[in-house]
């Protein structure tokens, strides 16, 4: 309100010497009226436009009297006309009732956005709120599922391995289809557990690390993926990067998540190369692939909750596709940035992730 009513002092001492009601100026009263309903409440908005309008009044009044001296606007005004008494009131007039016009209806449109404003905000928090409540049914659900498809596991392990009597060729087909199932089953359950609990925990137990440590046991998890088809493994690491901030273990699950998906889908005898290099307060990691690729246009998609590529689905039909989601979690988590991109000039993709480097504000 103080900033306003020097503003309108200020804008009347200028029209002064500076042609007074012949200044067509004066209208930039309407700005700062608008501002103030903006604002203000309905009331102090009101008090803006009175004080304006007694500014602007006693200005030409005093002048009309000659009681201050009139400038003229030489070059713009051929006639003086602020001593013509019904221009100078038809004038006042007229800026006098736009002004509280311009207050009624700002302040009529501010106040039904603030209404809607605070219907959003509202709606927003019973938004987070049942999703809340949706993660947390998951979890209890997806545990006890948990719980059941371990015990139908272990059961179908000791019919396999024939510990409770031999079976014949049929009969240990169809337990080895149940069990692949069930161990299809168990993955995506797992995954879905571990995304929920993501989401519900606010804080994570981040500390020092040893990134090139977490790197070597990422890669030592998919080895045995990788020597089955054949496919070359290499790391390229910075000299200076190695200690970063972050959860150790969620920062290995997700590199695991990343290098079991390239090696899924990169053909036998491919390549994989995990490269980590300085990017200033960050540290960059890409893990490059010569495998399928990302079809145009799902490069973003593929990290939804869910969503599989479309020649990733051709190429493996029971993908759970919640690993990408689950490493897009964490990495968000701890400020960082995830984006996957076709390679140029060849086959595969490269998959890059920046995390900052120390402890984030």
């Amino acid at each position: 309100m103080f900033q306003i009513t020097v503003d309108f002092f200020i804008l009347t001492v200028i029209l002064h010497f500076s042609g007074g009601i012949e200044n067509p100026f004066f209208l930039y009263f309407v700005f700062h009226t608008i501002l103030a309903s903006v604002l203000l409440s309905r009331t102090q908005s009101y008090v803006q436009a009175t004080l304006a309008v007694i500014m602007f009044g006693l200005l030409v009044l005093l002048e009309y009297k000659g009681l201050i001296r009139h400038y003229e606007l030489r070059g713009f005004i051929l006639h003086s006309h602020y001593n013509e008494g019904l221009f100078v009131l038809g004038t006042w007039f007229v800026l006098s009732t736009t002004l509280y016009l311009v207050v009624y209806m700002t302040t009529s449109i501010s106040r039904q956005l603030r209404i809607q404003q605070e219907g959003f905000e509202q709606a927003n928090i019973q938004l987070k709120e049942k999703d809340v409540v949706k993660s947390e049914y998951v979890m209890r659900l997806t545990h006890d599922i948990r719980g059941h498809l371990a015990a139908i596991e272990s059961c179908l392990d000791i019919v396999i391995n024939q510990m409770v009597g031999p079976l014949n060729e049929k009969q240990m087909d169809l337990v080895e289809r149940a069990h692949r199932r069930a161990s299809k089953c168990m993955i995506f359950i797992t995954s879905l557990l571990k995304l929920t609990r993501m989401k519900l925990i606010s804080e994570l137990d981040m500390s020092f690390f040893s990134l090139k440590n977490v790197v070597f046991n990422a890669i030592a998890a998919v080895e045995r993926r990788t020597t089955k088809k054949a496919i070359k493994v290499s790391y390229e690491f910075e000299s200076d990067v190695d200690q970063i901030y972050g959860e150790a273990v969620l920062i290995e699950e997700m590199l695991s998540n990343l290098l079991f998906n390239a090696a899924r889908y990169t053909p036998e005898g491919g390549r994989i190369k995990l490269l980590a290099r300085e990017e200033g307060e960050n540290v960059l990691i890409q893990v490059i692939d010569t495998g399928i690729g990302i079809p145009e246009g799902e490069q973003d998609k593929i990290f939804e909750e869910f969503y599989r590529a479309e020649n990733a689905r051709k190429v493996e039909r029971d993908g759970t596709g919640l690993g990408l989601a689950i490493a897009k979690q964490v990495v968000e988590r701890h400020k960082g940035r995830i984006w996957a991109e076709n390679n140029k000039g060849g086959p595969g993709s490269t998959f890059s992730i920046i995390l900052p480097k120390a402890r984030n504000a």
